[in-house]
């Protein structure tokens, strides 16, 4: 077989205008763009890699939250432990103190009560003894006892504290510019004597001579009461009696 070295030769020209054609025109793009998918895919999985730190940051964030959020609500719970036991303890003891406070006015009222009552068997016991005591003095009552109870009358007349002996001196000048008598009640008549020895000793006392008006009331039982103005001097056993039994009355002077 001979060949054609011109085909030949043409043919090898053909062939590298080829390549060259196919090296400008196909191949240069095709390997662009592999290089520009290359480049696309690398960004890609930068974006991706970016993203799986950024989402593992995240995840680390989250968990770190977590457990600082586990801590908080560990702590707020401790808290409220400690709320609850301290609110448990005040609500006890106030509940105790209430208890104790109940028992002390229970206590109180209990106290009282017996004071009430044993008030009211003294004040029951004190009453009959003064029953007692003023049928007896009833009995033993006579003028000498009368007599007597006016001469301790007249002593205690001398030994007045200086107010109230000051007010009967000012009652008394009173009573004698206006002319009003004094009274003087008795158990039992006055003797004559008696009356002068009173009269004596109360302007002797008193400062000024009273007339004198007298009356017997024998509810006094024995003894004497003297009425000048708002005061009264009283030796009587009935008033012993009452003084005995309910304790003193009014602006008075209190003698025997």
């Amino acid at each position: 077989m001979q060949i054609d070295w011109t085909t030949f030769a043409l043919e090898i020209v053909n062939f590298l205008a080829l390549l060259w054609i196919l090296k400008r025109f196909l191949y240069r793009p095709v390997l662009d763009v592999l290089a520009r998918r290359r480049a696309e895919v690398e960004r890609v999985r930068a974006e991706g890699e970016a993203a799986k730190a950024q989402a593992q940051a995240l995840r680390q964030q989250y968990e770190a939250r977590l457990a600082d959020w586990e801590k908080e609500k560990a702590g707020l719970r401790a808290a409220f432990d400690a709320e609850l036991a301290a609110e448990r303890e005040r609500q006890l003891k106030a509940l105790q103190k209430s208890l104790a406070d109940e028992r002390a006015r229970q206590a109180a009222q209990e106290s009282h009560r017996q004071a009430e009552l044993q008030g009211a068997l003294e004040a029951r016991a004190i009453r009959q003894a003064a029953t007692f005591a003023a049928r007896l003095l009833q009995r033993l009552a006579d003028p000498a006892l009368e007599t007597r109870l006016l001469d301790l009358l007249i002593e205690d007349l001398a030994q007045l504290p200086a107010a109230q002996r000051e007010g009967l001196r000012l009652a008394a000048r009173e009573a004698s510019e206006a002319n009003a008598p004094a009274r003087v009640v008795s158990a039992h008549a006055l003797s004559e004597d008696s009356r002068k020895r009173l009269a004596a000793a109360l302007a002797e006392r008193l400062g000024t001579p009273l007339p004198l008006a007298f009356a017997e009331d024998g509810s006094l039982i024995a003894g004497l009461r003297i009425v000048i103005g708002p005061w009264q001097i009283k030796a009587d056993l009935a008033d012993e009696l009452a003084f005995f039994a309910a304790g003193a009355e009014g602006p008075s002077a209190h003698g025997g």
